[in-house]
């Protein structure tokens, strides 16, 4: 009996905890492409990525936000640049509200170059990086998947080539296998490819 009364007394703790963890919890979604079809078509052509990007969560409010780039040749981070940081910035002030939006571009501009525009509500940043010959980058959302919380950093998109197999090319099967985003370079043997990581703090 006394260990009834002790469940049905811990039951509603439990529920509120997990309430309020769910309330409190920052999700990423986004949004590839553009619901105009003619815009679209001409994204398509171009060969354009382009995403439109929520960050929603009650614990926003007043938090900086930083976003960096690792640049991956060989399976080794070769350069960390860092894109954005709020709280270093003098013009730039934490966030107002429980929503951070930004739409993010990219594009291979020329044989051997990648041009990536993340455009904030306020300002935007455009960045140029070295590549490979190749014309299968592809930018993924790969923040949509993961657990996002305040204080510690996460991976928000990464800017990939597929993995090849029996002639075969394979973007998701990369994206999806569960490996360290770090670690795909080494397990599936990608020559280059970027990694965009943000924190909330």
């Amino acid at each position: 009996m006394k260990k009834l009364i002790l469940i049905l007394t811990l039951l509603p703790m439990l529920t509120f905890a997990q309430m309020k963890e769910k309330n409190n919890a920052i999700k990423m979604t986004t949004e590839y492409g553009s619901e105009n079809q003619e815009f679209q078509d001409i994204l398509s052509f171009m060969k354009i990525d382009y995403y439109k990007t929520k960050f929603v969560g009650a614990e926003l409010k007043g938090k900086n936000y930083s976003l960096i780039v690792k640049e991956i040749w060989d399976g080794k981070v070769k350069t960390i640049d860092t894109i954005v940081n709020t709280a270093n910035d003098k013009y730039l002030k934490p966030l107002d509200s429980d929503t951070l939006s930004l739409k993010v571009t990219a594009k291979k501009t020329s044989e051997k170059k990648l041009k990536v525009n993340f455009r904030f509500p306020q300002f935007g940043n455009e960045r140029t990086y070295e590549a490979t010959e190749s014309d299968d980058y592809s930018l993924r959302d790969v923040g949509i998947n993961v657990k996002i919380e305040t204080g510690k950093p996460f991976y928000a998109f990464a800017y990939i080539l597929p993995y090849e197999k029996d002639g075969y090319k394979f973007w998701c099967a990369v994206e999806s296998s569960g490996k360290d985003i770090e670690s795909w370079g080494q397990e599936f043997g990608i020559k280059h490819y970027l990694i965009f990581e943000m924190k909330f703090e």
